[in-house]
């Protein structure tokens, strides 16, 4: 009895913590919802606010709920990239607003074509008479961009800019693997299919380094162009040709570099910085701190200024991160969620589809489940466009066939038009140990894969078929939608990348445009005058637990990041480089069915959902939450 009664004491606290646990979370999701809509009371006269946190991104990834409670924090920030360009357009427009500020301090970058459209932004707002200043301590090539658009780019005295430009090395582990005596068996098709080189391979091959130099070229080539157009006097050739006699004439001193160089404006700490914009746009009376000015935070003033409405719909379909099987995202896009968005009641009344892309591919599965679906919206009668962002590689090519025109930017990496398995196996690195398989089997394909006691020739043989046939069927879906033959498609896809440029003139992509290209060529197509419609993002409000908690957690979008230098700048995108590495890992061990991903395509900071809890605790929020 005794026992028994502890069993039970230890049930009824448990009871009694699940119940604390869940008030806690319904009065902090209570409190999100109260404190996480700010009104139109908190806009005031002086400058718009933008402090960048983190990425800019298509589509902020959804936080696991059970990593935010146990973390207490939200992990790395994300900023949807529409709503900075909303912000800021509205500003440039707005009496009350007298200048745009960016704090810089803690972006971490931005694909290249959301930069370009945030600088195209920016220069609006100066066509406006207003003036747009930035602040950093550390100014990379994503931040570098922004600040060649700004009146006025300012430094803290102990910092530095720099331009590493895109590309770099990556792991290649194959005669790691051959020491180790694991078998990979890789199932391809495509002479640039480069995403298997890492397991079978020690070095680049020359196809793959041949199309990988191409599009880094062309990226950096219209990054160059975009801060010379914008900031002539910019010393680039200097900067990125000899970094060191850059900085020797200087002393040493990477401040005074920066503005020798005509990178950034003035020398001066965030409290200088803040009583110049004070000069600009008044003090801030209620805030007592140094450098303090009149501002309104990104937050509020989104609340102030909602997106219009009015007439019909045009919905815009994200497909961001990689494509995966089951209901992942947002920031992933989960085939199960993305054709239950298309199908569901908030796509029944729509005028026109645009497919917002920026992924770079993933599970085939899931795109072919995607890509049926946006048929099945098409087969209504309804107009759809493609809209490539920063990436539409592999995968992400595979759901834009069924648009009637794909939009994109010369800064927009795709192709990448193939696919591939990879699988490996352990009999001979465990036969070493004295570890060996054996069994009967009724077929040869009994018990196959055997990563135990190794692959048959059959199971091979049926594996490789299947992703030749894979292929040929993405490249008919293809050549059907860009009205070429199947063997034209195959000249230009073998899984190589193209940049934007190149792809418009091989007929992979129709027209230069953003989203709002698509959405009105889409509005055309459906007879829809300006103003007779508006874009409606078919699951912008989905979010639950996580978003709410999320809220609360976050912290508040007008607080000030912390400042860190270049040196630390530089190894916080290394540490992300070896995470990456990693990730390719786990991908060889990860038993993925066949892929459509792109490797090879530079790198972008995509949202990523982060990976579920495990356990009790995670599967009670889950059915609670």
């Amino acid at each position: 009895m005794k026992f028994a009664r502890k069993v039970w004491r230890l049930l009824v606290a448990i009871k009694d913590g699940l119940s604390l646990l869940f008030l806690l979370l319904f009065f902090g999701a209570i409190y999100a919802l109260l404190a996480g809509r700010p009104g139109p009371a908190q806009v005031r006269e002086g400058a718009l606010l933008l402090r960048l946190k983190g990425a800019v991104v298509e589509e902020p990834a959804e936080a696991d709920p059970i990593a935010l409670l146990m973390s207490g924090g939200a992990g790395p920030a994300q900023m949807r990239e529409r709503d900075l360009v909303r912000a800021i357009d509205t500003a440039a427009g707005d009496r009350r607003i007298k200048a745009v500020v960016l704090d810089l301090s803690g972006f971490t970058g931005a694909g290249r074509v959301h930069l370009a459209e945030l600088g195209a932004a920016l220069d609006r707002v100066k066509a406006a008479k207003k003036p747009v200043l930035t602040y950093a301590t550390a100014y990379d090539d994503d931040s570098l961009l922004l600040a060649a658009h700004a009146s006025e780019a300012w430094i803290n005295p102990l910092g530095a800019a720099y331009v590493l430009g895109p590309g770099g090395n990556s792991p290649y582990y194959g005669d790691l693997l051959a020491k180790w005596k694991v078998q990979v068996h890789v199932y391809r098709v495509g002479t640039y299919k480069e995403f298997v080189e890492p397991y079978v391979r020690d070095a680049m091959s020359e196809p793959a380094r041949e199309a990988r130099k191409a599009v880094l070229g062309a990226l950096f080539g219209e990054w160059k162009a975009n801060v010379a157009k914008a900031r002539p006097k910019a010393n680039l050739a200097l900067v990125t040709s000899d970094p060191g006699a850059w900085l020797k004439a200087s002393g040493g001193d990477t401040a005074k570099a920066a503005v020798a160089a005509g990178l950034v404006d003035r020398i001066g700490d965030r409290v200088e910085f803040g009583e110049r914009v004070a000069a600009l746009v008044g003090e801030d009376k209620l805030d007592p701190k140094a450098g303090s000015f009149v501002h309104t935070p990104l937050k509020a003033w989104l609340a102030a200024n909602p997106a219009p409405g009015g007439g019909k719909g045009i919905a815009v379909l994200t497909i961001a991160g990689d494509i995966v099987d089951g209901d992942a995202g947002p920031g992933m896009a989960g085939g199960d969620r993305i054709a239950a968005l298309l199908d569901g009641a908030e796509a029944k009344n729509i005028a026109g589809l645009v497919v917002r892309v920026d992924s770079p591919g993933g599970s085939v599965l899931a795109s072919e489940q995607i890509r049926r679906a946006i048929e099945r919206v098409k087969a209504r009668g309804i107009p759809v466009a493609v809209s490539m962002a920063n990436l539409a590689a592999s995968g992400g090519y595979w759901v834009s066939t069924p648009g009637a025109r794909i939009f994109a930017e010369p800064e927009t990496v795709t192709g990448s038009i193939g696919i591939f398995a990879v699988l490996p196996s352990f009999e001979k690195t465990l036969a070493d140990y004295g570890v060996k398989s054996d069994g009967v089997g009724t077929t040869p394909m009994s018990g196959q894969p055997d990563i135990i006691g190794g692959f048959t020739p059959e199971v091979d043989s049926v594996f490789q078929q299947g992703i030749e046939a894979g292929y040929a069927r993405f490249i008919g879906l293809v050549a059907k939608s860009r009205g070429k033959t199947p063997a034209d498609i195959d000249r230009i896809a073998q899984g190589r990348i193209w940049d934007g440029g190149t792809a418009r003139q091989i007929g992979l992509v129709d027209q230069f445009g953003g989203l709002d290209d698509a959405l009105g060529w889409v509005a055309g197509q459906a007879k829809l005058d300006e103003g007779d419609w508006h874009p409606v993002y078919l699951g912008a409000g989905q979010g639950g637990l996580a978003a709410m908690l999320g809220k609360v957690i976050g912290g508040d979008d007008d607080s000030e990041a912390p400042e860190s230098d270049a040196v630390a700048r530089i190894a916080q995108r290394r540490q992300q480089a070896l995470g990456a590495a990693l990730a390719s890992v786990q991908r060889l061990m990860g038993a993925e069915g066949a892929q459509a991903r792109c490797l090879g395509c530079p790198d972008v900071p995509a949202a990523r959902g982060a990976q579920p809890a495990r356990g009790w605790l995670a599967l009670l929020v889950r059915i609670f939450g």
